[in-house]
């Protein structure tokens, strides 16, 4: 059962408060101009635009094009990408493009599988030589298809680019979600990912009085769902029911288990047993998005937006990571990439 704080009512979270100022766009802003690829709902733009930078979004989803627009005032073009696609000037090129479980022809095809994003993220790299480039995907990326990274590495170090990437975790960037994501950097050296910070922010403190409330349009979960649950733990092995704690982060937040699938669905059980899915607002609270941020769409539409969403306060302090590489510059224009017979040497010239 899900643990609760105490008995009485549950007060109003600050930590949204405090979400809802730190993500808006301040007045300073930024010379370098971001092209952000397979932008999705905006929530990558978001964390960027909160720390001055200006967007221009790519997504191939209208309902996701619509929401960027209205939240973002930035220009997002409704188009399917591909290699061939051309793009305006940008010194930084941001994304989260798309990377399907491979199958064995896929796996042969590598690069040129089009069922993937990172070929036409790629492209973009090569078109525009941006002063450095982020990604961001699914943890599977370097371990079931950590073959099909090394040759994305290969093909960037080409273009002149170090890249490193790491697995981190949204819940340790103020996030409240147990969220594992690869993020891929491309730099001239000495980029530094962002510090992990010590406070770990619950569901209950991101939720506040909603952990408890009943909102006007709650959906229950019925006897047979709640029968179902229990098999499906059971079958699982699951030590700790899948209901929203109280007292600790959310699980991972996906497409799946926000817009469907019973066993896994994100859902709050209240002290009289009872259990809800959780709403719309709930589930972007969880991703970090601010309450004044709409989505655009159906019900459906608008759980695909967040379960696929770059949490905002993760962006926000991947963009500051790339702010502190970019005020350093002039370090950086003393250094050279060569090529040597076709393999790419950085010469560090201080």
């Amino acid at each position: 059962m899900a643990t609760y704080r105490n008995a009485e009512p549950m007060p109003e979270s600050t930590w949204i408060q405090q979400v809802n100022e730190s993500l808006r766009k301040p007045l300073n802003k930024r010379q370098e101009r971001v092209l952000d690829l397979f932008a999705g709902c905006g929530g990558l733009a978001l964390g960027f635009q909160a720390v001055g930078f200006e967007t221009y979004g790519f997504e191939a989803n209208l309902a996701c094009v619509k929401t960027y627009r209205l939240n973002l005032n930035s220009k997002c073009v409704c188009k399917y990408l591909t290699q061939e696609t051309k793009y305006p000037q940008a010194e930084i090129v941001i994304g989260s493009p798309p990377c399907q479980p491979f199958s064995i022809a896929g796996k042969q095809k590598g690069l040129e599988d089009s069922r993937d994003g990172l070929p036409a993220f790629i492209a973009a790299v090569e078109q525009l030589s941006p002063y450095i480039f982020l990604f961001e995907n699914v943890r599977g990326l370097l371990y079931r298809n950590r073959w099909y990274f090394e040759e994305v590495k290969s093909k960037l170090g080409e273009l002149g680019y170090i890249v490193e990437a790491q697995l981190l975790n949204a819940k340790h960037y103020g996030v409240p979600q147990n969220r594992e994501r690869v993020i891929v950097v491309g730099h001239r050296g000495c980029f530094k990912f962002p510090t992990p910070q010590t406070k770990v922010i619950s569901s209950g403190e991101a939720l506040g009085s909603m952990f408890e409330e009943v909102p006007e349009y709650a959906k229950w979960l019925t006897p047979s769902m709640d029968a179902y649950i229990v098999k499906y733990e059971a079958a699982s092995r699951c030590k700790n029911p899948r209901d929203l704690h109280y007292d600790r982060p959310a699980r991972t937040l996906t497409c799946r288990n926000l817009a469907g699938a019973t066993g896994d669905m994100h859902r709050i059980r209240l002290p009289d047993g009872r259990r809800r899915r959780i709403t719309v607002r709930e589930a972007a609270r969880l991703q970090s998005f601010p309450d004044w941020f709409e989505f655009i769409g159906s019900e459906t539409d608008k759980y695909y937006q967040i379960g696929n969403a770059v949490p905002p306060l993760f962006a926000k302090a991947l963009a500051q990571s790339i702010i502190d590489y970019l005020d350093k510059g002039e370090k950086y224009t003393s250094q050279k990439i060569i090529e040597n017979k076709g393999v790419v040497k950085q010469l560090a010239l201080f």
